[in-house]
């Protein structure tokens, strides 16, 4: 029995150091948290619209390749 207040007193502790990381927590970030509850978030907001971009794209000669004509041999081998 005589561990009952050592007990309450490590509950207590506990419970205080939760609530008061908590009270910071709220009060370092409350005011985000109001402004995204009341819809004013910079997430909220909607995405900036944005031009398309045109690229042009022109192999080199040496990587451009000619097609590959199958012989007879080969596609009777397939």
């Amino acid at each position: 029995m005589i561990l009952a207040p050592f007990a309450t007193a490590a509950v207590l502790a506990t419970l205080w150091l939760v609530v008061k990381l908590a009270l910071d927590w709220a009060a370092e970030d409350g005011s985000k948290i109001v402004a995204a509850l009341k819809g004013r978030s910079w997430a909220a907001q909607p995405e900036p619209t944005y031009r398309a971009v045109t690229v042009r794209y022109q192999p080199r000669a040496g990587s451009v390749r000619r097609p590959l004509r199958a012989a007879a041999a080969w596609r009777d081998a397939a």
